[in-house]
């Protein structure tokens, strides 16, 4: 544990809940089962002290016991869908999605930005869509997937340059751009395209087109639209075609008023 991290715990006025929160945050992180040894060696807690935590978290369902260790629990799935739930426009997201003649048979998912993240809060499986797409809950770099950049595409320059400059940007495929200036620089051309495209960066195979969505109400974060498109079949057409679709369900998105008619 770093002294960082020891001084943070320091100061939590509630450590119990900090440790279970940081538990399951190990849980999340790790994409499998942990065995208790190993999530005690994560929170730098005794093996007892970390037994009683999963008992509690059991009880509530957080977690689950498997042969092999711990895992995510049930009720995790039902806080993320309800935490995505109360926004307006992922409920009227997949009424939109179906009403239209591009989007229908498109993987169409919901992103929000999480410091430079972009986090997956739902998606729609049209008829002929892909089975890849990201695992709702799981997140892409901002810099590099068509939802993330669709996101800092409202953003200035200035403040994409201050997000993106704490740390070197991650390499997912050999199609990555890890330069900040050029990320900045496609950026610019989505602005002027209308939609953020992904070639290949974030996943080998997939080109993603993507375009901003703007909250219904004060204080609704901004989501972004995204469709996922195999290398194979992105010729430009399509992915025009994509995205002022995409363009067309924002706006029916945008417009409480507008949410329920075919886009």
């Amino acid at each position: 544990m770093s002294d960082d991290e020891a001084s943070a715990i320091a100061r939590d006025p509630a450590p119990a809940v900090g440790r279970s929160i940081r538990l399951l945050g190990l849980l999340a992180e790790a994409g499998r089962a942990l065995t208790l040894t190993e999530l005690a060696a994560g929170l730098g807690l005794a093996k007892s002290s970390t037994a009683n935590l999963c008992l509690s978290l059991e009880a509530g369902r957080m977690i689950e016991r498997v042969p092999l260790g711990y895992r995510l629990g049930i009720r995790t799935a039902e806080l993320g869908g309800a935490f995505a739930a109360q926004f307006n426009q992922v409920r009227e997201f997949y009424a939109v999605c179906e009403g239209s003649p591009a989007l229908a048979s498109e993987l169409v998912q919901v992103a929000v930005l999480d410091d430079t993240d972009a986090l997956y809060l739902a998606r729609y499986e049209g008829s002929r869509s892909v089975r890849l797409g990201t695992p709702l809950g799981s997140r892409l770099p901002a810099a590099l997937s068509a939802t993330g950049r669709a996101l800092l595409m409202t953003r200035s320059d200035a403040e994409v340059r201050a997000l993106l400059t704490r740390g070197p940007l991650p390499r997912l495929t050999e199609h990555s751009t890890i330069d900040v200036d050029a990320v900045i620089e496609k950026l610019v051309a989505a602005r002027e395209r209308g939609w953020s495209v992904d070639e290949e960066e974030s996943f080998r195979g997939i080109v993603g087109v993507a375009v901003p969505l703007e909250g219904w109400a004060p204080g609704d974060p901004q989501l972004a639209l995204g469709v996922g498109i195999p290398v194979a079949d992105a010729t430009p057409e399509r992915v025009g075609r994509v995205g002022a679709a995409l363009r067309e369900a924002a706006r029916a998105l945008t417009n409480p008023f507008s949410a329920s008619r075919s886009v």
